[in-house]
Parts: structure tokens; C-alpha cells; sequence
């Protein structure tokens, strides 16, 4: 059942952008003509009435073409293009007004259902800005960094071969002071790295395949590793450094953190709400029906802390 409340919540929160589009088309004529934000700059006039920058920007932040309080410039193109979206929803609108169909008893539902849908989102955005402050991202941060465990990452270069003999071949240049590098480019059948000298930059030895993880346990940098069986054919790997795992910058982990805590007050405020009301389901399931399931990537039940900053950041590249 929790798992059904955290898709719900998931599914809430989606549906906001659907909810403003839906709202926009079917606007009111009593909207007094006047900046609704402050700093506001008019837009165009569709008919006398004024759509505004503001306007333009929530139209484009519903589309998921810019985020919550991301800038978009009024010169741009997208800009223009969000614009000409919202003359064309005022001008369906008005003309849907005119034909009278938002006098339809369904019309009336689903301009009903839409408000409904506004009031939740304008709910979760307060609850929201309230709880995702710069304090409460920093805590979480540092708290996850304390409890980050650091591995090693190594940062290596490698030649891939076809056989064997080439790759001892290859070695024994190597041990005569040839340059890793050049050989990689000349010698190596591996596509993905051959063109920046074998370079697989930092990563940690889980993330690679069994045969580099057994290869590279002890290996001091500077030391040239293998020939060695891998997928493909056979590799050389020269260990470049070994250093502790580097955490992921503040910046970098905003986003997830933001996330976490979104999630996190959106369910919170759902299960309250359920909670204190009273909530009846008249449709009993059909027996032997397929109840409808979360898509994978939904939020589990209780989740965990969001995964360490810092940790396993390291990957092939």
C-alpha cells in the first residue's frame, strides 16, 4: 500500500505541467489586465488582453523546456516560439469560450478537475519551497559526506590486441622505452580508447570487468600491467595514479538532494492528508484483473538516503 501512495505522489507531481497547460486554454475573462508578478513585462495583446512574460515562462517550464526558476531570455528563439504556443491557446480558447462549450456539463468537470489539479500543485510548491532551502541542501550534503565511504579509483591507460604474441610484442617496446601513448593509437583494436592513447581515466575496480579488477589488485602506478585476457582479445594496461575516490562537489549533487527532498515532503504531506480524511473506494477490483504497477524507476516505499555524494562515482569510460 505505501508503494501505491508513493506513485501516487509521483504521479500528483507530474501531472502539475498537464494541469497548467489545461488551465491556460481555458483561461477566465475577469483576469484584471495587470502585471501578475512584480517586474513583470508584457509580452503581445491578443484581442486587449496582455499575455506576459511570466506567462511565457510558465508555459515553458510546464513543457519541460526550462526548470522552476530557471531564466529564459526574452530574445531567444525558444522564447518566441513559447510565445507563439501562448497566443495560440488564448486564441483556441476564446474561440471554445465563444461556441460556449465550456458550458458542457463534461467541460465543466474537466475545467473542475484542472483548477483541482493548480490548487495541489500550488500547494506542493509551497510545502516544497519551504523544505528545498539552501540550509536544509548543504545539511543533507554534509550528512552524506560523512557517511560516504571513499574507495580507491585508479586512473590507467591501455593497448588491446587481437593475440597474445602481439600484445607480448607490444611489451617488450614498451620495456625499451617506447611511448604508451603512440603505441595505443598505432597498435590498439579497443575503438573507445584508442584515440586519446588508451586514456580510461579515473574509475574504480568494481565497475570494470572481473579480468582489469584481478589485473590491477597491488598495481603500483607507474607499473605496466597484463598482457591479459579480456573481451575482444588481450590488454596492457600502464596504472597512471591511484587516489582516494574524489566526492562529488555540492553543485553537482543539488540536483539529486533536491529531488530527495521533493519526493520526500510530497509523500509526507499525501499520507498526512489521507490520514486525517475520509476515503472510500466504491469499484472492488475484479477478481483475477491485473492491478496496475509502478513504473521501475518509481520511488520504493521508504526509500533510502539518497546515495552518497561521492560514492561510486568512478566508471568505465
Amino acid at each position: 500500500m505505501a508503494s501505491t501512495k508513493s506513485f501516487r505522489a509521483r504521479a500528483l507531481a507530474g501531472l502539475i505541467g498537464a494541469a497548467l497547460l489545461a488551465l491556460a486554454a481555458c483561461g477566465k475573462e475577469g483576469v484584471a489586465d495587470r502585471p501578475p508578478e512584480s517586474g513583470d513585462q508584457p509580452a503581445a495583446k491578443v484581442d486587449g488582453k496582455t499575455i506576459w512574460v511570466s506567462d511565457v515562462k510558465r508555459e515553458a517550464v510546464a513543457q519541460g523546456l526550462i526548470g522552476q526558476g530557471e531564466p529564459l531570455d526574452v530574445s531567444s528563439d525558444q522564447f518566441r516560439q513559447v510565445l507563439d504556443e501562448v497566443v495560440d491557446q488564448k486564441l483556441l480558447a476564446a474561440e471554445a469560450i465563444k461556441r460556449k462549450l465550456d458550458k458542457d456539463p463534461v467541460a465543466q468537470r474537466r475545467l473542475a478537475a484542472a483548477r483541482e489539479r493548480i490548487l495541489g500543485g500550488l500547494l506542493i510548491e509551497t510545502v516544497v519551497t519551504d523544505s528545498v532551502s539552501d540550509s536544509a541542501i548543504k545539511g543533507l550534503y554534509e550528512e552524506q559526506q560523512r557517511l560516504a565511504k571513499r574507495t580507491e579509483e585508479i586512473r590507467a591507460r591501455q593497448i588491446v590486441t587481437a593475440t597474445p604474441v602481439e600484445a607480448e610484442a607490444i611489451r617488450k617496446q614498451l620495456a625499451a622505452g617506447a611511448s604508451f601513448e603512440a603505441l595505443a593509437m598505432e597498435r590498439s583494436t579497443d575503438a573507445a580508447t584508442r584515440f586519446n592513447g588508451g586514456d580510461l581515466g579515473y574509475f574504480t575496480t568494481d565497475v570494470m570487468p572481473d579480468a582489469y579488477d584481478l589485473a590491477l589488485r597491488g598495481a603500483k602506478a607507474g607499473s605496466l600491467v597484463g598482457p591479459f585476457a579480456v573481451e575482444g582479445g588481450y590488454a596492457l594496461l600502464k596504472v597512471e595514479d591511484r587516489r582516494t575516490e574524489q566526492p562529488i562537489t555540492l553543485e553537482a549533487a543539488r540536483p539529486q538532494i533536491v529531488r530527495f527532498i521533493t519526493y520526500n515532503e510530497v509523500r509526507d504531506l499525501l499520507e498526512k492528508l489521507r490520514s486525517k480524511a475520509k476515503v472510500e473506494t466504491l469499484l472492488k477490483p475484479q477478481e483475477g484483473a491485473i492491478r496496475p504497477q509502478p513504473p521501475a524507476d518509481a520511488p520504493k516505499a521508504a526509500p533510502e538516503q539518497p546515495k552518497a555524494p561521492g560514492s561510486g562515482q568512478g566508471g568505465k569510460p
